[in-house]
C-alpha cells in the first residue's frame, strides 16, 4: 500500500496539516519539525500524487461556500458546522452568497477559481449544466449539502426530504388532523420543494385524505414568504385545522399571521415547521418541527472535504437522520371538535 500524507504524520509525530504546509512550501512550523516531516516522507518512500491528488505547491487552504441566501436562519449551523472542523485543520473559508435564486453562482465558481482555492461546497444550490462544467473545469474536490443531482455524480449530504416530509404531514394524521394545508417552497426547486411536497401529498394519499391543492401556496422558505402564503390561506377561507410548513422561517411568518387574526395556535390551528434552526425554541409558542442535523451535515461535508485532499479518501455521499421535535403548537383533536374558522 503506498503511504498516505496520515502515515507521515504518524511517523513524524505531527498533524496531517503540518505535513501539507511543508509539502506545499508553506509557513506555520519550524526548522526541526520541516526536517522530521522530509525525513519520514524519504523513509517512507512518498511520492506527492500517491494518493491521486495534485498537492498543488501554490495551495490556499481555502475553501469556497456558495449558498443562495445567507440571511436565512437555515443556513447558520451549517456554515458553523464547516468553520469548526475548517479551522481545526488550519483551512479557511470564503463565503458566497449567490442569491436566492442562485444566478451569481457561476460567477462565484469563477472567482473561486483565481483565488486558487482547494475546494467547494455547495449548500442548498441546485447544479444546472453551466454550473457542473465550471466545477469540472476547477479540478478541486466539491460537495453539495442539503441538495443532490440527479443528473450528475456529485457527492452530498442531506437528509431524505420527502421522508421527512411525509413523516410530518404524518405526525399531524396521527394528532387527528384530516383537513392539512402545506406551505411550500417553490416546487421548481427539485430537492427542497417538489419533493417536499410530494412527501406531503403521498402521507395524505396513504392515509385515504382528500388533497386540496388550494391549501398548497408556495413561498421561497422564508419568513416573508410565510407570512404571505399564511395571509393566503386565510383569505380564500378554504376549511383546514393544522398547516405543515416546509422551512421553520415560513412556519413563524405563520404564526405572526395568526397572532394577528387572533387565531390561538395550538387551540384553534395546529403548526409544525421543518429544519429546527433557533427561531423554533425562541418562537412563542415554541415550534413543533423536523429537526435536520444542520451542524453534523456542515461537519460531515467539510470533514469528507479534508479527508479527500489530506489523505486521498473518496468523498461519500451520506443520507442523514432527521427526528421529530415536540413542542407547543400542534395539538391532538377529536373530529367533533373544529376550529373556530374551519
Amino acid at each position: 500500500m503506498k503511504p498516505t500524507i496520515k502515515d507521515i504524520a504518524k511517523r513524524a509525530k505531527v498533524s496531517t496539516a503540518t505535513v501539507s504546509r511543508v509539502i506545499n512550501g508553506l509557513e506555520g512550523y519550524n526548522e526541526e519539525t520541516k526536517e522530521k516531516v522530509l525525513k519520514a516522507i524519504e523513509e517512507l518512500g512518498y511520492k506527492r500524487n500517491s494518493v491521486g491528488i495534485e498537492n498543488k505547491i501554490s495551495s490556499s487552504k481555502t475553501v469556497g461556500v456558495i449558498l443562495p441566501d445567507i440571511s436565512t436562519n437555515f443556513y447558520a449551523s451549517i456554515i458553523k458546522g464547516i468553520e469548526d472542523v475548517a479551522l481545526n485543520n488550519d483551512y479557511s473559508v470564503i463565503m458566497c452568497n449567490t442569491g436566492a435564486d442562485g444566478f451569481r453562482t457561476k460567477e462565484y465558481i469563477d472567482v473561486l477559481k483565481q483565488r486558487n482555492i482547494d475546494s467547494i461546497i455547495l449548500i442548498g444550490i441546485s447544479i444546472k449544466d453551466e454550473y457542473y462544467k465550471a466545477l469540472k473545469e476547477l479540478d478541486v474536490p466539491y460537495i453539495q449539502i442539503s441538495t443532490m443531482s440527479y443528473k450528475y455524480q456529485i457527492p452530498y449530504i442531506k437528509v431524505d426530504s420527502q421522508q421527512a416530509a411525509y413523516a410530518a404531514t404524518q405526525y399531524l394524521i396521527d394528532k387527528g388532523h384530516e383537513k392539512i394545508a402545506m406551505i411550500s417552497g417553490d416546487a421548481k426547486d427539485a430537492e427542497n420543494g417538489h419533493h417536499r411536497i410530494f412527501g406531503f401529498k403521498q402521507a395524505m394519499i396513504d392515509n385515504g385524505l382528500e388533497i386540496n391543492e388550494k391549501l398548497i401556496k408556495q413561498g421561497d422558505f422564508s419568513y416573508e414568504s410565510g407570512i404571505n402564503c399564511m395571509k393566503q390561506l386565510l383569505e380564500e377561507g378554504e376549511n383546514f385545522t393544522a398547516i405543515f410548513s416546509a422551512s421553520d422561517d415560513m412556519a413563524i411568518g405563520a404564526l405572526q399571521v395568526a397572532y394577528e387574526n387572533n387565531i390561538s395556535i395550538p387551540n384553534e390551528l395546529s403548526i409544525i415547521g421543518y429544519d429546527n434552526t433557533r427561531v423554533a425554541q425562541m418562537s412563542i409558542p415554541p415550534l413543533t418541527t423536523v429537526s435536520q442535523p444542520l451542524y453534523n451535515m456542515g461537519v460531515r461535508g467539510m470533514k469528507e472535504i479534508v479527508n479527500f485532499i489530506e489523505n486521498g479518501k473518496g468523498i461519500e455521499s451520506i443520507i442523514m437522520p432527521y427526528t421529530i421535535i415536540e413542542r407547543k403548537t400542534v395539538k391532538k383533536i377529536k373530529w367533533f371538535l373544529y376550529p373556530k374558522f374551519a
